[in-house]
């Protein structure tokens, strides 16, 4: 749905009348064009302490074509950056596309000073759509008690920067486990490039490889040769999501209910994919896609995106409305994973991809079936993550806010507004936003990455 107030605040007599009313000024944002590089500008490296990810981070840059440059607290930068052959040098104040810094090396909490140092002199010249990012090491992981509360500190920082930059710039943490510096490369140019346009304010967990880690032969084709898997595909986010599935060089198996069977032929039909009508909360789905997986030798990845509301305060809300809401978003994918996984159809170095909500995690009213079914698939994703991994497969999941599809534009006029403009972005995410961060999970350059969850929701104040 058409955003009409996005676009006359950014008009040359809306913008006048909303800066004289200081109402929000939602800007256009970035989002990925084939072709275009991962980022657009140059990247600011910082550092604090004993910076332990600087080569890593040189071997990423070298890789995306970045340039960077050195703030003056981080001349260690240069001679890695130069090893690297990087194109870098001092930063002099002028404007970049991102900040980088790098708080490994914090171990106590007075040199806190070394982030604002970095980020007060920064902070002004970030361009519009920039993005800021902070690597830490998780504090659980920590060797002593001062070194994780600098550590833990970090979330902190990073969710005020993305609600004090605005322009539609963003920020995120992310922790590295010792021992998983080598793989952060397809978390980066995921947080660096356009992709991550609607992602703000998260914290996101790189830990030791599950399985094997196979980066691309070609980045821009990171799904070649897979079978994926997509629930609830034949409209909305689910069919934004098979779309860029294929994009990535993906065989996209589109799955909905036989309801919907038209639509999803259509979608399927455009992707050069398969489609699958089955109902997935029937009793028989599991062994059904099991078959249907098997027949096609096997699936790579599996997105769980189909889901139901059927809203009314528990109050007055009939228990098989309960009862469907639960079994269609929470039970069937416990049961499907259970299947596939059991039987090898979901192949060695599979993805599990699940959609939970920003209702699982702040609850909302009216919505009390599915906030549980919500909140619980975030409780499977953070449970099954340790036993998955024995068998070389991640599970993740993300969690849209207020995304403009068919089901918000029914929304009443003031409660979509108030969920347009109630997040740092001020304004309603698009279905590729929610498509592009499942993508990153599901790339074989993700093993990293397994047990988090990401809220693809333009840092909604709900649940902050």
């Amino acid at each position: 749905m058409k955003d009409g107030y996005l676009d006359f605040a950014n008009s040359a007599l809306g913008a006048k009348l909303v800066n004289a009313l200081g109402l929000p000024k939602p800007l256009p944002l970035e989002r990925h064009r084939a072709g275009a590089p991962v980022i657009n500008g140059p990247v600011l490296v910082g550092g604090g302490g004993e910076p332990q990810l600087f080569d890593a981070l040189a071997a990423v840059f070298r890789s995306i074509g970045a340039q960077t440059l050195a703030h003056e607290r981080a001349v260690q930068w240069i001679p890695r950056a130069n090893a690297a052959g990087l194109t870098t040098g001092r930063w002099s104040g002028e404007k970049v596309k991102a900040l980088v810094f790098d708080a490994t090396g914090l171990t106590d909490s007075t040199q806190s000073d070394e982030l604002y140092h970095f980020f007060h002199d920064a902070a002004r010249s970030v361009l519009t759509c920039g993005r800021v990012i902070v690597l830490g090491r998780p504090p659980e992981q920590c060797r002593s008690p001062r070194q994780a509360t600098i550590q833990r500190a970090l979330e902190g920082l990073t969710r005020s920067l993305g609600k004090e930059l605005r322009k539609g710039i963003n920020a995120q943490l992310v922790y590295v486990a010792e021992g998983a510096e080598d793989q952060i490369e397809s978390t980066l140019r995921f947080l660096l490039s356009p992709r991550s346009a609607y992602v703000s304010g998260q914290v996101i967990r790189i830990g030791r490889p599950v399985g094997t880690t196979a980066a691309p032969a070609d980045w821009a084709k990171p799904l070649a040769g897979k079978k994926v898997l997509v629930t609830g595909a034949s409209r909305g986010i689910g069919a934004a999501i098979a779309e860029v599935m294929a994009r990535d060089g993906a065989e996209v198996i589109c799955l909905d209910v036989p309801q919907a069977q038209a639509g999803l032929e259509e979608v399927a039909r455009k992707l050069n994919g398969k489609a699958l009508a089955l109902d997935i909360g029937a009793e028989d789905a599991p062994q059904r896609l099991v078959a249907a997986a098997q027949a096609d030798g096997g699936w790579d990845v599996i997105v769980h995106n189909a889901g139901i509301t059927r809203d009314k305060t528990i109050a007055n809300m009939k228990d098989h409305l309960w009862q469907m809401v639960v079994n269609v978003n929470l039970s069937t994918q416990e049961r499907i994973n259970d299947a596939l996984v059991a039987s090898g159809a979901l192949k060695p170095g599979g993805r599990i991809v699940c959609v939970s909500s920003i209702s699982g995690i702040a609850g909302n009213m009216g919505q009390t079936n599915y906030a549980v079914s919500k909140a619980g698939v975030i409780g499977m994703v953070q449970s099954s993550a340790p036993l998955l991994a024995e068998r070389g497969i991640t599970i993740n999941a993300v969690a849209p806010g207020f995304i403009e599809t068919q089901m918000t534009a029914a929304i009443p006029f003031a409660i979509r507004e108030a969920g347009r403009r109630m997040n740092s972005m001020s304004q309603g995410g698009q279905p590729v936003d929610v498509a592009e961060t499942i993508a990153w999970f599901a790339s074989p350059a993700s093993s990293a990455l397994t047990g988090n969850v990401v809220r693809v929701c333009g840092q909604s104040l709900l649940g902050a």
